[in-house]
């Protein structure tokens, strides 16, 4: 039997492997990836920090059984703790200035990003949160899981394909999957209109990357 989330990604599998096979995934296995390039992918993925621990905590509240809320709780504080300390040692080793982190205009699929997550969260509906979070941690584990055995030496490019490729970070998007089968099906257009517009974000965010490198 199909899952309900299988058949989400399937719905969008052009753009979802689009994502999955980006230039910058592929440059960022092989350790070749330009320096403005990921401290500007970086310096806008901090920026969802804030709107991604409101996300959380909405789901986390609006669950409604629970043992997804203390998994959703437990989320929380991981994500407050080794993954930000992997940015504030990355910014530092890319030489990226605590203006340019400050001061850094968005990109289109940042600012986009950004208003999805803070709109899912204000609709109070868990099934809402789900379709964006199920795809952030999702389609990030997809692309990560096709790294080669060789990684890249420099431990930002090492480290990011790390926090996405885990034993724990494959439990928590079965977690996610496995609440999205469960509560998807009573809620179906809400969440596939959350799953679709959050892919195309992805897309677009690897894409922005290139378009607005940061100088370093």
């Amino acid at each position: 039997m199909t899952r309900f989330s299988d058949e989400l990604r399937d719905a969008h599998r052009e753009k979802w492997d689009a994502a999955v096979g980006h230039r910058f995934v592929q440059e960022l296995f092989d350790g070749t990836i330009d320096d403005g390039v990921m401290a500007g992918y970086l310096v806008q993925d901090y920026r969802f920090l804030d709107s991604f621990l409101q996300l959380l905590g909405a789901a986390m509240s609006t669950a409604d059984e629970l043992a997804p809320r203390l998994r959703l709780s437990q989320f929380i504080g991981e994500v407050a703790g080794d993954e930000n300390t992997y940015f504030l040692r990355s910014f530092k080793e890319l030489g990226v200035t605590v203006e340019q982190r400050d001061n850094t205009p968005d990109t289109s699929a940042c600012t986009g990003f950004t208003s999805l997550m803070r709109e899912a969260a204000e609709t109070r509906s868990y099934a809402a949160a789900l379709g964006v979070l199920v795809v952030a941690e999702w389609l990030y584990l997809d692309w990560a899981t096709n790294a080669p055995e060789k990684r890249p030496e420099s431990f930002v490019h090492n480290e990011w394909i790390e926090l996405h490729d885990y034993p724990e970070f494959h439990d928590l998007v079965e977690f996610l999957r496995s609440e999205v089968d469960r509560v998807g099906p009573d809620n179906r257009e809400v969440v596939e209109e959350y799953f679709g517009r959050a892919v195309a974000l992805e897309l677009d965010f690897f894409n922005n990357s290139y378009e607005q490198p940061l100088e370093v």
